[in-house]
């Protein structure tokens, strides 16, 4: 293996070290903070989401030039196919998963500008229930509306991130298993 392959496959493990677990971070700990009504931090968490999710296209493209810049061209090789495939499948969930993080922040956003953000205690709880009586009883009709938007947003990043983190899992193993 040359020094220019050997600068590839590195350049590939760094982009997946730098982006893939931050971003795995930053998509886990929306739901806490949706859960919260932390607008700043939800911000924060979407702008991240977003750059990781651009930079980890890196990942995709030192992929594809490691396995091409081999001896035996392992590009048409079946399970860098399907990790590829696999890759490309996260890349559109994290399309969605940026798209809800934003629904969420404007939601959240909505919930507590309408003066419905209850007691602290409730939403350290992450009870809904919590959540609704306390909008409705306040009389907020649209806050209660906005919090149950949130909610689902929140159940909505929460399941796709996890999906996420799963098939970049099953990458893993099927880069260890066959490279």
């Amino acid at each position: 293996m040359s020094f220019a392959d050997r600068l590839v496959l590195w350049l590939h493990i760094a982009f997946v070290i730098f982006t893939i677990g931050p971003l795995a971070i930053a998509i886990s700990s929306t739901p806490r903070y949706i859960r919260h009504r932390n607008v700043p931090v939800l911000r924060y968490l979407a702008r991240i989401t977003v750059i990781l999710t651009v930079v980890s296209l890196g990942v995709l493209a030192f992929g594809i030039a490691a396995a091409e810049a081999g001896k035996h061209k392992d590009l048409g090789k079946p399970w860098l196919t399907v990790a590829m495939t696999l890759f490309v499948v996260t890349l559109a969930l994290l399309v969605m998963i940026i798209r809800d993080q934003r629904a969420a922040i404007r939601a959240v956003e909505s919930a507590v500008n309408g003066g419905g953000q209850g007691s602290p205690a409730e939403h350290d709880a992450g009870s809904d229930a919590a959540d609704a009586a306390s909008q409705h009883a306040g009389g907020q009709a649209g806050s209660a509306g906005a919090a149950h938007v949130a909610s689902v947003e929140r159940g909505r990043i929460a399941a796709m991130g996890g999906v996420v983190n799963l098939i970049w899992l099953v990458i893993l193993v099927l880069m260890v298993w066959n490279g």
